[in-house]
């Protein structure tokens, strides 16, 4: 028995895709996150942000949580904050979409669309919402997703020991597999970074059972899937944060964007410069249908994206090998 709502964040399931492992070569696991309360990831983060804010004492009775969003994120601070008692402010850029919009609302919170601007623009909806948490005042915080390494913790402490948990206890029942724990490859797109950060850093430190036929495993390798209109990509590859929107006779007055709502990003955050990845590959979201129909399964945008990273993953990996990504949120709320 639950004590309560935020006791369901977490352990979620694995799930094999057999339609992209028969297509692959590979085996296909994918974290199903659409099943936490909130409906996506992001719950693992709201939580984690409010905890650690409450421990620190920044965050006290009749406070307010401010945050900006492209929507997932607001959700679940929405419904952490409902089961905390804080109240909850979120800024978004106009373009969200509505469906995201009516949730956010129908979970209470506060919800101030703006229009999409660069990072160094005041109307940023980041900078709005720092701007909006400092005339608050003391008791209520800003809750920083992007630079708040709260959220790469969340990730370490439960979706990637999750993962590693999960794997271990399936390889102990197959007599037949030479070591136990095997994650060969973890591909996945980047909004804040941290879930690529808290999974990268924490399986790339894991060592097999020593009671396995081998002492240790080959690290794991960490893939960036990135959107188009994202510089992730060249940040990976390259070192340099790029992306084609950014050519001084193609840049617009307005902030560019990812053809993902998001994912993908036009800095370098905090959360992901603490993500260990060895290569990105460019990505667009047309696998979202082909889920739908091969595994019956709805999904987002992003969570597409992911799959189609795998795809590029096991062209250079070994046959066999065993590939996790992560489905991060449900179709409805697009």
């Amino acid at each position: 028995v639950a004590s309560n709502a935020l006791d369901l964040i977490g352990n979620t399931p694995l799930l094999e895709l057999p339609s992209l492992s028969a297509a692959t070569g590979c085996r296909v696991l994918a974290k199903a996150e659409f099943l936490n309360p909130g409906g996506s990831a992001k719950d693992r983060v709201a939580a984690a942000i409010v905890a650690e804010a409450e421990a620190a004492g920044t965050l006290r009775e009749g406070g307010t949580v401010v945050e900006a969003t492209a929507g997932s994120t607001g959700i679940s601070l929405a419904l952490v904050c409902a089961a905390k008692g804080y109240r909850c402010h979120l800024v978004a850029a106009d373009d969200v979409s509505p469906q995201k919009r009516e949730l956010i609302t129908a979970l209470g919170a506060t919800l101030e669309l703006v229009r999409p601007a660069a990072i160094a623009d005041a109307a940023h909806p980041v900078n709005v919402a720092r701007a909006r948490a400092a005339a608050l005042g003391d008791g209520s915080i800003f809750a920083d997703q992007f630079e708040n390494l709260a959220n790469t913790r969340a990730h370490e402490a439960g979706t990637a020991a999750e993962i590693w948990a999960q794997r271990s206890r399936e390889c102990h029942t197959r007599l037949d597999w030479p070591t136990r724990g095997t994650v060969d490859a973890f591909v996945m797109g980047a909004g804040t970074g941290g879930t690529l950060a808290g999974v990268s850093r924490t399986l790339k430190r894991r060592k097999a059972d020593p009671r396995s036929r081998r002492r240790s495993l080959p690290s794991v390798r960490v893939f960036l899937a990135d959107p188009p209109g994202s510089a992730l990509f060249h940040r990976v590859e390259h070192g340099v944060l790029y992306a084609p929107q950014q050519q001084e006779r193609t840049a617009r007055r307005n902030r560019y964007d990812t053809i993902m709502e998001g994912v993908g990003c036009d800095r370098l955050t905090a959360n992901f410069a603490a993500a260990r990845i060895d290569a990105a590959f460019r990505e667009s979201c047309a696998m979202a249908r082909r889920l739908l129909r091969d595994e019956g399964l709805f999904v987002g945008g992003s969570a597409a994206m992911n799959c189609v990273g795998v795809l590029r993953a096991a062209e250079v990996l070994p046959p066999g090998s065993t590939i996790v990504t992560v489905l991060c949120d449900g179709g409805q709320r697009y």
